[in-house]
Parts: structure tokens; sequence; C-alpha cells
């Protein structure tokens, strides 16, 4: 692990960039578990106060430090990204490596399952799970449901992997020793579809994480809880611009654009690691 993060430091200006971008969202999050004022609280500092030492972000109309509001933010926005992975992954990892590998009607059955989340128009179909269990709604809870929604891409593309794991001289060899079909998927083919697994994870933090903004510039997440959408909601409720408080908006438009950048940076500087000839080619070999 050492090795790989050195040659992509060093190799890398790509993954350079993301480091720098992530270490600061790393950090900023890591702040916000020692903040000095309640988030759920209003109207502890003064109002509408331009950036300064004290407040780096000013204040906003509801008397908060934006600065450590948008600490809480990153923290909350990188937990629901965490767990919309996770849940997605878990589900993507099954359908596509029973998919890939046990074939005929089974992989014809998951597909059509999976070939449905691909068409199904997720952003509506939130905006109505948002309506419906909008009292209850929070991170936990939307996080879930951006992974039930987020796995069938990924899905798709473990299977074309697999598929041609499946035709290789190991696996035969597994299956004329006697080996069940769950340990041949989990101890053969499983190792070799885990750093697809890790690029896609990126990209669906980044999907969520989009999701969420959209969601909470639309008052649909918990508004309550700061992220970076409901950041971006009290501002507009607020009309920050029209009210000169461009600090408020500016904000959480600055921090979304360093995180984004950061993992597409990530994403795309490792999803070219894995790749062996792009890597390779990148070292100098």
């Amino acid at each position: 692990m050492i090795k790989v993060l050195r040659d992509l430091l060093r190799f890398d200006g790509r993954f350079r960039i993301a480091f720098i971008f992530l270490v600061f969202i790393l950090a900023l999050t890591g702040l916000s578990w020692v903040s000095p004022y309640d988030m759920t609280k209003t109207f502890q500092v003064g109002m509408d106060q331009m950036p300064s030492l004290r407040h780096p972000f000013g204040t906003n109309t509801r008397g908060q430090d934006v600065f450590w509001w948008m600490a809480a933010a990153v923290r909350n926005s990188l937990y629901l990204g965490i767990v919309t992975a996770l849940v997605s992954r878990v589900i993507a990892v099954i359908v596509g490596l029973t998919a890939g590998y046990q074939g005929g009607w089974i992989d014809k059955l998951l597909m059509s399952i999976n070939d449905s989340f691909v068409v199904m128009p997720v952003l509506p179909i939130l905006i109505l799970v948002s309506f419906l269990v909008r009292e209850n709604m929070n991170i936990t809870i939307l996080a879930f449901f951006l992974g039930i929604f987020g796995w069938s891409w990924d899905a798709r593309l473990i299977r074309s992997q697999v598929l041609s794991l499946k035709e290789r001289s190991f696996t035969r060899t597994a299956v004329y020793s006697g080996t069940g079909s769950f340990r041949i998927t989990m101890t053969e083919h499983l190792p070799f579809v885990l750093p697809v697994v890790f690029a896609t994870t990126i990209n669906n933090m980044i999907w969520s994480i989009g999701m969420e903004v959209t969601l909470g510039v639309l008052g649909l997440s918990s508004i309550t809880t700061p992220t970076l959408g409901s950041t971006i909601y009290w501002a507009n409720s607020h009309q920050a611009l029209i009210a000169g408080v461009w600090w408020w908006l500016g904000a959480p438009i600055l921090i979304s654009i360093i995180l984004f950048l950061g993992l597409y940076l990530l994403f795309s500087s490792v999803n070219e690691y894995i790749d062996p000839r792009t890597r390779l080619r990148r070292m100098g070999a």
C-alpha cells in the first residue's frame, strides 16, 4: 500500500492534486469533532459578519459560524457517501459475481432486474420518497435509499469481468477439483474484481454526494443536519446573495468543488493505475 501511494505521488500529477484536496477535506472533517459551537442551535455568534481571522468563512443570518458549519457538513456528506458506497458495493458484488459465474436463467433474471434499475429515473423517485418519509428523513436513511439505486452500472461491469474469469484455466481447475460455486466466486474471482470495486466506490461516492446536494437544495433531505446541500438550502432561503452575505453561499460551493475535484482526480488516477499498461507507461517503463 505504501509503495502504491509512493508511486502515485511520484508519477501522477492528478493524484498529487487529489491528495492535497482530500487532505484538506479530511482535516476539515477532523476539526468538526472539536467544534466550539453546537450546530443544532442558532444565534450563537454575531449575524452576517464577513470572513475574518476569528470567523474564516464568516457568519450567517442564523447566527452560526459558517466555517464550523461547513466542517460538520463535510463530515456528514462524506458519511453519506461512504454508507451509500458500502450498501451499493455489497449489492453490486453479489449480483455481478452470481450473474457472471452462474449464467443461464439466473444471469437473465438478475440482469433483467439490473437493467430495470439502470433505466429508472432516480431523481424523481428519490424526490417522491423524500416527500413520503420527510418527517423521518436523516442522513443514514437517505444513504440507504441511494445505495439501493446506485449499484446497477457497477454490477454489470463486475459481471463482465467474471465472464472473462470463468473461462480461464484456474477456474476450470477449481471446478474439476470439486470446489463449490460460492467458494470459487469468493476465493478465485472476488480478488480480481476488487480493484474495479474500489475504483467504482469513489465514483459512487461522487454520485451520492451530488444527489444529496440536489435534494438538499430542494429542501428534501434533512435540512436541520449540516450537509453541503442543506447549507445551500438555508443560504437560498435567507436570500444570501440579495442580502450581500455572499460568503454563506460561496463557502459550500468552494468546498463542494474541492471535494468533487479531489474524488474525481483520485478516481481517474486509481483507475489508470489499475491497468498495468497505462501504469507502466506513466512510470516510464
